[in-house]
């Protein structure tokens, strides 16, 4: 009997949050798979019991997440002799370093857009880590990356960046959204004199808050004490959220609610009239996705992260990030029920490689690249093919040579 080759998923520093998320997704789907049968699956983790699924074979790093040196060390050193051990046909590591090993196909996650963060050295104050991390990282990334096969990231503007930055061609970065699901609404937008405002996000000097707080007493100051403007800030959280609280306490408008539960969350959405996201930079940017499926204005950052995450969205409106005024300026005409800035964004089309689900990435990683091209093209319906005949006639008169294929606008197992 043929031995089974092996696919390995390393994730020893995926502890929390988003990326555990995408790690527990990854190994929910290939248990539940056809996969299982074909390869043995093997998971480098920092503890089992954070993501345990069945048909799959763990290996524990508990002293992974204690320092960086630790991780630095299982990366370039520890993980080539236990590769020797496993002779993986695929290893794909989550948390986008690309580790010196020996395999078949090789693949790295990159979840981490901080390497194109504009660093304001004033949040050193707050999150010393964060900034020397993000500093760091952008080297931490280059190592061994053109070992990879691919680089999977989650938005196109992503990968133009890192693929320009790491001196790699396009067709070597596959976009595959995360998992989640968008209603979109097709319906007219509930265009309503905006009074409550929601900005929920985790307490980190890059999610922008100052800008929020500022706009806020700006509108305070012309005379405007109707509004509300609900952030997801407690003075307890740690010490950026405390010198916010601190410094707009005096500020009518704002609503410090702390950290919400998902139903909590759901209330919040619901109840609000217009949600800001002023982020400077986000892997995906979730409350704008959530946010969509309830058809109603929303003022978010002028990033490129943001104009990706909101398409679909039917009344969004952008400002520039770090200008107080201008999000003033748009709170205001939402305010009034002036939604003439407020427009529809386009969703538009991906170009091959990418993924819609861990399915299709699989397909991709596991060396059907061919086969699956031409099997996400069959997903199309017959209007879809139409206009892709036509997408495919426009590249061939003005982009003579290059291939491509387009995909329906579907977020189907993706962000």
């Amino acid at each position: 009997m043929t031995p089974k080759k092996t696919i390995v998923i390393s994730a020893v520093n995926l502890v929390s949050g988003g990326p555990l998320t995408i790690l527990k997704d990854c190994l929910a789907f290939l248990s539940a798979s056809s996969l299982c049968s074909e390869y043995r699956i093997v998971a480098l983790v920092h503890k089992r019991e954070l993501c345990d699924y069945p048909h799959i074979k763990y290996i524990e790093f508990p002293n992974s997440h204690k320092h960086w040196i630790n991780r630095i060390y299982y990366e370039y050193f520890h993980f080539k002799k236990l590769s020797k051990q496993l002779s993986p046909y695929l290893w794909l590591s989550l948390h986008d370093m690309t580790p010196d090993v020996l395999s078949e196909r090789q693949a790295v996650y990159m979840h981490n857009p901080s390497i194109v963060n504009r660093i304001k050295w004033r949040d050193f104050k707050f999150d010393k880590t964060y900034i020397l991390f993000a500093l760091f990282y952008k080297y931490l990334y280059r190592i061994n990356i053109k070992r990879n096969n691919y680089c999977i990231v989650q938005q196109n503007w992503f990968k133009e960046v890192c693929s320009d930055l790491f001196s790699l061609p396009r067709s070597r970065f596959i976009v595959a959204r995360p998992n989640v699901r968008i209603a979109y609404k097709t319906d007219d937008v509930r265009k309503e004199r905006c009074r409550t405002f929601f900005f929920p996000s985790l307490p980190r000097p890059f999610k922008n808050f100052e800008t929020v707080c500022e706009a806020a007493r700006i509108l305070e100051s012309k005379g405007i004490d109707d509004l509300q403007v609900v952030m997801t800030l407690s003075a307890d959280q740690n010490s950026y959220a405390k010198h916010v609280v601190e410094k707009y306490k005096d500020v009518a408008a704002l609503q410090f609610v702390g950290l919400l539960s998902q139903p909590e969350m759901q209330q919040h959405y619901e109840s609000a009239d217009c949600l800001i996201f002023p982020s400077r930079l986000e892997t995906w940017g979730l409350p704008i996705s959530e946010f969509i499926a309830y058809n109603k204005p929303m003022i978010v950052a002028d990033e490129a992260y943001a104009h990706e995450t909101a398409q679909g969205g039917n009344a969004v409106s952008f400002f520039s990030t770090h200008n107080a005024s201008d999000l003033a300026a748009r709170m205001e005409e939402a305010w009034r029920g002036d939604f003439r800035n407020f427009h529809e964004v386009v969703r538009e089309a991906l170009q091959y490689p990418f993924a819609s689900d861990y399915d299709e990435l699989f397909g991709i990683l596991l060396g059907g690249d061919k086969m699956m091209h031409n099997r996400i093209a069959n997903k199309y319906s017959f209007a879809d093919k139409i206009k892709l005949g036509f997408q495919w006639l426009g590249t061939k008169l003005f982009y003579p040579g290059q291939r491509i294929i387009r995909r329906p606008f579907s977020l189907r197992g993706g962000e």
